[in-house]
């Protein structure tokens, strides 16, 4: 089994990375048959702004741009995949969050037209989600963005593509926490990327 591990930090030494590729190297632990491809988008430059190119794509007028025709290849050749992002203004950065406007696009992800309605072409995919949190539990919790996160990304994204959100986690205290905890749950979720999901076998039946 194949998971591509996307990661948007522009710091190769945060904790962010080392979270990246410790779930990684959960996966490796877990069977001699999985691998893992590691999507770095700011060491990469990916571009993540929406264009009138990516808009002509949207309106099915035009095939997407090379960049993005690649990014979707990786995805293609993925069984899962993760996303590992700090928690920027209670949401994700803004180069994940354009990654996803561009790559996740109509005719590929799902497909969308007025007179047909919407199709969800991703039925397919698994999705883990691991954000990284500064605050604690109890900011996080008052403020109420453990739904805010679920209705923004898990539901308002995935699973209107139709991919099943296997995890979606926030890693918090990130900036007081001894950083070995954080590791050692993200070697954890690496290790079950393909473990049987419950919600994941009900969606497709």
């Amino acid at each position: 089994m194949h998971a591509l591990i996307v990661v948007a930090h522009p710091e190769p030494s945060s904790l962010t990375h080392a979270i990246a590729a410790e779930v990684a190297q959960g996966l490796s632990l877990a069977g001699p048959g999985n691998s893992h491809e590691i999507a770095d988008l700011a060491a990469e430059a990916f571009d993540p702004r929406f264009s009138a190119a990516d808009l002509a794509v949207h309106r099915t007028r035009a095939a997407p741009p090379a960049d993005v025709a690649a990014e979707q290849a990786r995805i293609d050749r993925a069984d899962a995949v993760v996303l590992v992002f700090p928690v920027y203004w209670w949401s994700m950065p803004g180069l994940l969050k354009g990654w996803i406007d561009r790559v996740f696009s109509n005719g590929w992800a799902f497909d969308f037209s007025l007179d047909g309605g919407l199709e969800k072409k991703l039925r397919h995919l698994k999705v883990h989600l691991i954000g990284v949190g500064g605050a604690d539990a109890r900011t996080y919790t008052r403020r109420g963005y453990f739904d805010v996160m679920k209705t923004q990304i898990d539901h308002g994204i995935f699973d209107y593509c139709g991919a099943c959100v296997v995890t979606s986690e926030l890693l918090l205290d990130s900036e007081t926490q001894n950083p070995a905890i954080h590791l050692d749950r993200a070697r954890t979720i690496g290790s079950r990327l393909f473990e049987a999901s419950p919600q994941c076998g009900a969606r497709a039946a």
